[in-house]
């Protein structure tokens, strides 16, 4: 029974919180033993009728009986008569019983054991000690109905259906009562949840709509022009009008086409205009997305369903992640400790723990296909493999000490594989060019052996951040020397790469849709890379007001998108961490303060809930619309 392990669970809890070694220890010997088997019906009446009274054992039989006395006649005074009326018909069915199997000496035997505590119980039993000296006691007047097998079915009935009153009908102890409230409100948050999932869903599309509206009607009042307007007027009205219609609707080929557009538009201006080709199609894109974004110091703070702070560090934060499901969370602090938490107060919390490794963290990953295994990177080589139901590490892997920090580490999604992006620096040395080679080695998560290391050439830079698509077959690394590098799995071999960013690049991610990828620059840049058309920029933002220089030499900055791939949250120096709408019409908004920098964030895998971890040692959900 689901609610009776629940409730053990609790006692055991506040006899540990409050120090009752000695009556845990008993507890558990109890428990052991597990006299009322649960409170299962038909395994009770079995250890009564197929065990107990079968094999002549008075003495488990009376604890059983006592047990059952104490346990049910405190709840309601009424049943002291019924229950000891019960345990009466039962032990005079195990003399009968006796007397049957022609075990005069058991019956003999209980009599001197309990006799005297029998008569305390019931003065009718008197006469039945006459009846191991009977000839024929099934023949007597006083005792031949208890011989009868009518007699026993009866009292078997009485029994069966006395404890299905009991253990299953209205008298459910408080105790067992609050799993039953637990299971209760555990429904109604899940129910709550997809609520909320559906009315963010309905808000972006509303969000969408009210653009649409807004468009149309900008549109309409473009048309609207003098009659005096010259016919050239007229043309170059309507180019606009076209170039707002194709960055709407997003596509590719359409993005180029909007920049035919813009160019007849300006074709009075200097034809020549050059420069890196990437600049001018990141202008074109961020120019396509809204004509009068807002700044991001402008952005509107977030307005959070809820929120919860987790307050469980003494140092700053340096990574955080939800775990494959949402339901658990591993946060990371530079004095080498791992915490293992819930935001969810009706979530249980057997897996919260607490990891001491020794040396700074600077990577964690979850299992992708389940919550059970936590992957640690630390900054002296050491990879630990942490099982959460277990709560013990079941395997402590060391690189080699020519690659001492691990910047990164990527489960594959569908084999059991993982990948580990180590460097030859120290990310405390200076500047994220200190962080000196790079080397990528493949693992497997049942062997816990290296299998491969994925080639990068003579003397390759550090690899910052690691990206897997969603069949595990293609991998993108982020390196310090601004190239995106795309590895083939099956092969083990890089397939292509590409420049993306004229300094070092911290984080790199594949889109929702997996046609494009993210990569965040120390530069201040993120552009979003179309894969279909390698080297074309789909969307970028300038987040250079949100990135201080002086901070990356301490804190690599992180991005990640959210479940539908519109909102993707960034690392900040500031206080408040900016969470851009991509490719939307809305320019963003920003998370509540924190009383540090925003060094790690995560989306929740399904629902709008994000995490950000801060440099004031605390880590905070929340929950959108």
């Amino acid at each position: 029974m689901e609610k009776m392990k629940v409730a053990e669970e609790l006692v055991r809890e506040f006899l540990v919180y409050r120090g009752f070694t000695n009556t845990l220890h008993a507890f558990e010997k109890e428990l052991a033993t597990d006299i009322g088997k649960g409170f299962h019906v038909d395994k009770i009446l079995h250890l009564i009728f197929s065990v107990y009274i079968p094999k002549f054992e008075a003495d488990k039989l009376f604890d059983l009986l006592s047990f059952f006395k104490n346990c049910f006649s405190c709840s309601d005074t009424n049943l002291v008569d019924v229950i000891s009326k019960l345990n009466l018909s039962i032990l005079r069915y195990y003399v009968v019983n006796a007397l049957k199997c022609g075990r005069k000496d058991k019956v003999l035997e209980l009599f001197a054991d309990f006799g005297n505590d029998l008569m305390r119980r019931d003065d009718s039993w008197s006469s039945w000690f006459a009846i191991p000296y009977l000839q024929n006691p099934h023949l007597d007047p006083q005792f031949r109905v208890y011989f009868s097998e009518e007699w026993f079915r009866s009292l078997h009935l009485s029994m069966r259906n006395f404890l299905s009153e009991m253990l299953n009908g209205t008298r459910t102890p408080a105790l067992l009562k609050i799993s039953a409230e637990r299971d209760t409100l555990n429904h109604l948050k899940q129910e709550l949840k997809k609520l909320t999932l559906k009315l963010s869903q309905t808000q972006t599309l509303l969000e969408e709509n009210e653009a649409l509206l807004r468009l149309s009607r900008s549109d309409a009042e473009a048309a609207k022009v003098p009659p005096s307007m010259s016919d050239e007027t007229h043309a170059n009205s309507a180019s606009r009008v076209e170039e707002k219609e194709q960055f709407l609707i997003g596509d590719h080929s359409q993005v180029v086409e909007s920049r035919v557009s813009q160019a007849s538009y300006n074709n009075h201006s200097d034809e020549n205009r050059s420069g890196d080709t990437r600049q001018g199609l990141t202008d074109d894109c961020a120019a396509g997305s809204s004509s009068d974004l807002q700044g991001e110091e402008e952005f509107p703070e977030v307005k959070p369903v809820f929120q919860d702070t987790f307050l469980g560090h003494t140092s700053p934060i340096s990574c955080s992640r939800f775990s494959a499901s949402g339901d658990n969370i591993a946060s990371a602090s530079i004095d080498g400790t791992v915490r293992i938490w819930t935001y969810d107060s009706s979530a249980p919390t057997s897996r919260n723990a607490t990891i001491y490794c020794g040396a700074e963290i600077m990577s964690l990953e979850w299992d992708c296909k389940s919550d059970r295994l936590l992957l640690i990177g630390t900054s002296d080589g050491g990879i630990k493999a942490w099982n959460v139901d277990s709560k013990r590490v079941v395997c402590d892997l060391n690189t080699t000490q020519a690659y001492p920090s691990i910047l990164d580490l990527k489960c594959s999604p569908v084999e059991p594989i993982f990948v580990s992006a180590a460097a030859s620096g120290r990310q405390d040395t200076g500047s994220v060019d200190d962080l000196g080679f790079a080397s990528l080695t493949v693992w497997n998560m049942r062997t816990w052996k290296a299998m491969t290391v994925l080639p990068l050439g003579k003397d390759p830079p550090a690899i910052t951040s690691l990206s897997f698509n969603h069949n595990g077959k293609i991998l993108a690394a982020a390196a310090t020397d601004g190239l995106i590098h795309m590895f083939d799995m099956s092969a083990g071999q890089q397939v292509t790469g590409w420049p993306a960013h004229d300094s070092a690049i911290s984080s790199i991610l594949f889109g929702h849709d997996e046609t494009s990828i993210f990569s965040l620059g120390t530069d201040g840049n993120i552009f979003e890379w179309s894969l279909h058309n390698q080297g074309k920029i789909l969307w970028s933002r300038n987040y250079s007001s949100f990135c201080n220089p002086e901070n990356s030499s301490r804190w690599r900055h992180h991005m990640a998108l959210d479940a539908d791939g519109r909102r993707l949250l960034v690392t900040s120096s500031s206080v408040k961490a900016p969470i851009y709408q991509v490719r939307g019409q809305k320019s963003g908004l920003r998370s509540l303060s924190h009383s540090g920098s925003i060094t790690t964030v995560d989306w929740h895998p399904t629902l709008p809930i994000f995490l950000t971890g801060s440099a004031d040692h605390s880590v905070r959900v929340t929950s959108l619309l």
